[in-house]
């Protein structure tokens, strides 16, 4: 029996779209269970908001304003951070919530969670007028998250959750704009930059061998981005004018990430079964800064959020005038980059953990 064309033509379309839906799902499988991010503002999608000592805090607009709803919920953001995009790009899920989050679902528990606190350093010191969490005292969160894991999931089922979660933590900049450039709190015991480095490295060293103890193994560690650049050092600096880098800050940016990337290795050697992965920030943000309009870039110099130079947390508010077009600033306040940034960053990050992945 012959079949119509019409018939024809809608078997093929069926199978096609069969085929498409198919791969779809492939494509949309996780490339890990969970993800569990550690750190600063960069990557606190809301502790601070539950942290009651905590200074600095995004619950008010303008952060969050081009999230779902309008919601500022805790990010210094306008909108997604590379928490949040990472978590997507790579399938887990489109928003990482805050652990301490009191409603936070037994799914989210599953799938993963941020520990961050904006204003957290490696150098307990850092935290000490910000009133963060450190990220020394953030593996006791973690430790909690793993009971409760344990009790949604069973203990052999959680285990195995956390040994192939991705662990992403993006700290450091709060160590030495606190502690170093802008509050040389750290200046008497450590006199030049190298030793304080140094310093700041042992102590990623020691967290990242305690995540590895409570059972991490694939970790992902976020270099420094090029501080020099941030609207708050430039102004700080009183660049005010043609608005320059501080080229000292970023050299020193550099040398640290090349001390990272060494260190890095040489913890993994002795840590049986881990993985450790450099993401290198610097590069991709140095690029934005130079390159604008290959990412659409208008304004690089200073924030979208009031003046741009000075404002963050707190003197960004909902008094405060915003740029017309969120999308074409790098940066949102004085120190945080846009969604638009995070996003173009995320990309680049997602490429690194794929490759990383495959190797």
């Amino acid at each position: 029996m012959c079949l119509s064309k019409a018939i024809v033509l809608g078997l093929f379309i069926a199978t096609l779209t069969s085929l498409c839906n198919a791969a779809a799902n492939v494509t949309a499988k996780p490339l890990f269970p969970a993800i569990l991010m550690f750190g600063d503002s960069t990557a606190d999608t809301g502790n601070n908001n539950y942290h009651f000592q905590a200074v600095f805090k995004a619950k008010h607009l303008p952060y969050g304003v081009d999230l779902p709803g309008r919601e500022a919920n805790g990010r210094f953001c306008n909108g997604k951070l590379i928490s949040d995009v990472i978590a997507t790009n790579l399938n887990i899920k489109e928003f990482v919530p805050p652990f301490l989050q009191p409603n936070i679902s037994d799914q989210d528990i599953v799938t993963g969670v941020c520990f961050a606190s904006a204003g957290a350093g490696y150098d307990d010191r850092t935290s000490l007028s910000s009133k963060a969490i450190p990220v020394s005292q953030q593996p006791s969160m973690f430790k909690n998250y793993i009971a409760r894991l344990k009790g949604i999931v069973g203990e052999k089922k959680a285990m195995e959750i956390i040994n192939n979660a991705l662990v992403v933590i993006s700290a450091g900049p709060n160590d030495f704009i606190l502690n170093f450039y802008d509050l040389p709190t750290r200046r008497l015991e450590y006199p030049d930059i190298n030793s304080y480095q140094d310093f700041v490295l042992k102590r990623v060293e020691s967290f990242v061998r305690e995540l590895y103890s409570l059972g991490c193994r694939n970790i992902v560690v976020g270099g420094l981005a090029p501080m020099g650049c941030l609207p708050v050092q430039m102004t700080a600096k009183f660049r005010n004018i043609f608005r320059f880098c501080v080229e000292q800050e970023n050299k020193d940016s550099v040398v640290y990430n090349q001390k990272l990337i060494k260190k890095l290795p040489e913890i993994e050697a002795s840590l049986p079964g881990s993985k450790f992965l450099y993401a290198n920030v610097y590069d991709p943000l140095m690029d934005m800064i130079k390159n604008p309009r290959k990412y659409g870039f208008k304004d690089t110099k200073r924030g979208c959020c009031g003046t741009g130079f000075l404002e963050t947390s707190f003197l960004c508010n909902v008094l405060s005038k915003t740029c017309s077009n969120h999308a074409d600033h790098l940066f949102w306040d004085s120190i945080h980059p846009s969604e638009a940034a995070y996003k173009h960053l995320g990309s680049f990050v997602d490429a690194q953990i794929r490759d990383w992945v495959k190797a």
